[in-house]
């Protein structure tokens, strides 16, 4: 018999390639995907059932959770100038999701896979060590706060006398940072190379654990579908467990076909940076990837973690080599106008 899935934030970056990654696997006989207004990403992709509906409608919610077998909850914000933002779309409707499935569908759910971040670690992994699955949370910024008590009130006992944990098949994926076509919060770093002067923090020696998004969906979906990952957590990164900005900048500039000055920023220029860029977009109508709170990430959160459990537990084996896959992404961006 086959799975049906129910996919959140389908239409975003990484959840409209998990999308394509479920429908392409054929195993699913059925992949609703909830979109509030437009398709964007998954126009015109055949296979989904689009469920119009917000979160907090719980009636349409609990009719497109029917008979579910897999959730995959990827919705939610990664920048907000607000705490009540991160509150309500992160946390909040993370528990209202959770508490449908239990509700609409409690004889079918086979898993519930969740996404947080390793934005949720932050320093609790100490200045430049590496972060696995046992280290204690303490983030620098909102986004990742709001991480890290989604998945504190995952395990907290609810009215129900059990935590969504003890009551669900739940599995956790903690991504690091994402790139690949579609992209557009490392979409800044790729112009400035294109322009061929790229400001980098420390000169571009720092450590960042890099995943591409390909590689990442089917990291989800089988981490959804391994039979012994219920109540468990993983972080998900590339094939090479960390990279330099240097290392990513020359596989920019080899795609490009040109060369690309480093310069060096200071640390505490950073912060300078974001808050510059923040009053910007502040007078712009808009809120920018780099702000004060992304700021706060590049300076002080932790940036590289380890996959090693997800590929003793489940085979996760990402495949695509950073040359490849910055390779790819420049060419998407080419082909959309983006560069």
């Amino acid at each position: 018999m086959k799975k049906t899935a129910f996919v959140t934030g389908a239409t975003g970056f990484v959840g409209s390639h998990l999308a394509e990654e479920l429908v392409a696997r054929g195993s699913y006989g059925e992949v609703r995907c909830l979109i509030r207004s437009r398709f964007k990403w998954l126009d015109g992709v055949a296979g989904i059932t689009p469920v119009r509906a917000e979160l907090s409608d719980l009636e349409r919610l609990w009719d497109a959770l029917e008979g579910v077998t897999h959730v995959y909850h990827l919705g939610g914000v990664t920048r907000a100038q607000r705490w009540a933002t991160y509150q309500k779309n992160n946390v909040q409707a993370t528990l209202t999701l959770l508490g449908a499935v239990a509700q609409a569908a409690p004889n079918t759910i086979e898993r519930v896979l969740v996404t947080s971040s390793l934005a949720a670690v932050g320093r609790g992994a100490g200045a430049g060590n590496v972060a696995d699955e046992e280290t204690p949370l303490d983030p620098v910024s909102n986004y990742g706060r709001s991480k890290a008590r989604m998945e504190q009130a995952l395990a907290e006992r609810h009215d129900m006398t059990a935590s969504f944990r003890e009551r669900l098949p739940i599995t956790v994926a903690r991504p690091p940072a994402v790139y690949g076509p579609r992209d557009a919060d490392l979409l800044d770093f790729f112009q400035a190379v294109d322009r061929r002067v790229c400001p980098v923090v420390g000169g571009g020696r720092g450590r960042v654990s890099l995943v591409y998004v390909k590689d990442l969906a089917r990291g989800l979906a089988d981490a959804a579908e391994a039979e012994n990952t219920a109540g468990e957590t993983y972080f998900l990164g590339g094939p090479q467990q960390a990279h330099t900005w240097n290392e990513v900048k020359a596989a920019a500039t080899q795609a490009l076909g040109h060369g690309a000055l480093t310069l060096p920023v200071p640390g505490p220029f950073v912060g300078a940076a974001g808050a510059a860029s923040e009053a910007w977009g502040w007078l712009s109508g808009s809120y920018p990837p780099l702000n004060r709170e992304k700021a706060r990430e590049i300076r002080h959160a932790c940036t590289v973690c380890s996959s090693e459990k997800a590929r003793a537990d489940f085979g996760y084996a990402p495949a695509t080599p950073l040359e490849e896959g910055v390779a790819e992404t420049i060419r998407w961006y080419r082909e959309e106008g983006w560069l």
